[in-house]
Order: C-alpha cells, then structure tokens, then sequence
C-alpha cells in the first residue's frame, strides 16, 4: 500500500485531518484548542511551574503553557521522535521565543529525567499509541515532585462508533463477516489504540501511586453527511503512522478484492447520508 505520511510531524500536520472537509478541519481545530484549555485549566500553570508536555508533537500544550507562564518558569518539550522536536523548535524559533523552555527527545515508558523534576505533566492523545499503558503512567508518577499534577485527554476508541453500525445488511456484500472482524480487532490487546477504557486508566493511575484520580468520561456525539470523497480516506489514512490503517486490519481477513468490494459498498450505501457518530474521551487529573 502506498504511504500516506513519512513521519509524526507530517501526520499531525497533513495525515490526520485528511478525510474532512476544510469545515470539518476547522471545527477540529477548534475542539482541540479546547481540549487544550481543559487540560490548562485542570494543570493549574503558574509562572513557576516546570511543565514537562509529554508527546508534544506540534506542540499544542506547551506553546499554550509558555505563553501563560510569560517564560519565568520552563517548558520541557518531550517526544519520542525528533521531527516532533524539530517542528516545535522551528516554530519557537520563527517567533523569536529564546527562553524558559528545552527540549527532550525521549519515550513516554522511560523518561529521560531524575525522579521529582517537574511540577505539572501534560499529555493529549498519547497513551492511545502505547501498549504498556502502565509503565507510561508509572513514569509520569515518578517525574513528578509531590504534590504536583499530571493532566491529561485521551479518546476512548474501543467504544466509538463503529462501521458496522453505519451500515445496512441489505446492501452490503459479507456485512456479518465484516462485522466479526471489525469486533475481533477491535478487543486486541496488543493494540494501543483499543486496549483501554477509562475503568482500566483509572486503575493504572492508582497502581502508579495517585491517590483519588480524577478520569472522567466524556460522551461527545455528532452528525455529518458523508461525502464520496471521504470515504476512501477512511479505509486508508493511518491512525498513527506506525499503526494500521483500516483496510490493513480487515486484509489479516479477507483478500485484497473482498475488502476492495466491501469499501466500495460502503462508499455506495453512506455517499448523501446523514450519520450520527458518537466519540468517547477522557480528561484525567491525578495529584501526587
């Protein structure tokens, strides 16, 4: 299959967004600048904090919480990739920001700091792309000093809508076929994107050692009508760039032309129709 997208900074920037509309793309904007006001206002910035943005991929959070801290305290920018890194510095650079952050190319299992180092932990829709989500959660509890906060969203994919509930028996070829595959692999427990809930993060936050965390589950539902042209981009725009794409979980089932046919009824019966979507999240805050 053809790649979409060669790296993180890419997908963020070009990859993920690719099935919508310009309207759609920038209503996503906006929900994500919100999202990134939550999870702010949950982490409590003052000018002293030292903010460690976990993930930081474009930089969404720790922009936001430099601005607020008007440079007095520091920023860490942490990822695992570093055009991640590159991306944040260019930006940084490019508006003459010289001061009160640096940067830290390392893993979310194995932070690349002493224990107690920070005073906040920032993460958006990172642990949905790791396995272990524990050891994850066990390093944040450690970075942190007492009495510090680690804030954080992550989408709940497991219990969002899925295909099969868009569709009709009728018209589609092997709809119960599609069905079970599309349940199977969704219940992996090897996938990061589905092996969670908010009952399990919160069971991984107090194992770490956070005392009465905050998880609450957020149920957001929506309607669109789909246009032909998303469709294909659906099957195939990755989830991250290390992950499977749709069509490549429903080819470990079924030949290439089966899944081929499958998407092109799919196409055929949504193309003008009104859907209604539901997309769960969370927003965690644990105090250590």
């Amino acid at each position: 299959m053809k790649p979409i997208c060669q790296n993180w900074s890419q997908w963020l920037n070009e990859t993920r967004f690719s099935a919508l509309t310009d309207e759609m793309k920038a209503q996503n904007m906006k929900w994500l600048e919100a999202v990134r006001d939550v999870i702010l206002t949950y982490a409590q910035i003052t000018q002293n904090d030292v903010v460690l943005d976990i993930g930081t991929g474009t930089g969404l959070l720790g922009m936001k919480a430099l601005e607020m801290q008007k440079c007095q305290g520091k920023v860490i920018f942490s990822d695992k990739f570093q055009d991640c890194l590159d991306s944040c510095k260019e930006f940084l650079e490019k508006n003459d920001i010289t001061e009160g952050y640096e940067f830290l190319l390392s893993e979310c299992e194995h932070i690349a700091l002493n224990e107690c180092t920070v005073t906040k932990a920032l993460m958006r829709s990172v642990l949905v792309h790791i396995v272990d989500k524990q050891a994850a959660i066990n390093e944040v509890y450690r970075v942190l000093r007492h009495g510090g906060l680690y804030c954080a969203f992550e989408p709940i994919i497991r219990s969002n809508t899925k295909y099969w509930e868009l569709l009709h028996p009728e018209f589609i070829d092997r709809y119960d076929e599609f069905k079970a595959a599309e349940e199977e692999f969704s219940k992996d427990p090897l996938d990061p994107l589905f092996n969670f809930d908010d009952k399990t993060l919160k069971k991984n936050l107090e194992e770490a050692g956070f005392e009465n965390p905050e998880v609450n589950l957020q149920v957001v539902k929506s309607k669109y009508v789909v246009q032909r042209e998303m469709i294909p981009a659906w099957f195939t725009t990755p989830p991250s760039p290390t992950t499977k794409c749709t069509k490549e979980r429903f080819l470990m089932y079924f030949p290439e032309s089966v899944v081929n046919k499958f998407m092109k009824d799919v196409e055929n019966f949504l193309t003008g129709k009104e859907i209604s979507l539901k997309t769960n999240a969370v927003l965690i805050c644990a105090k250590k």
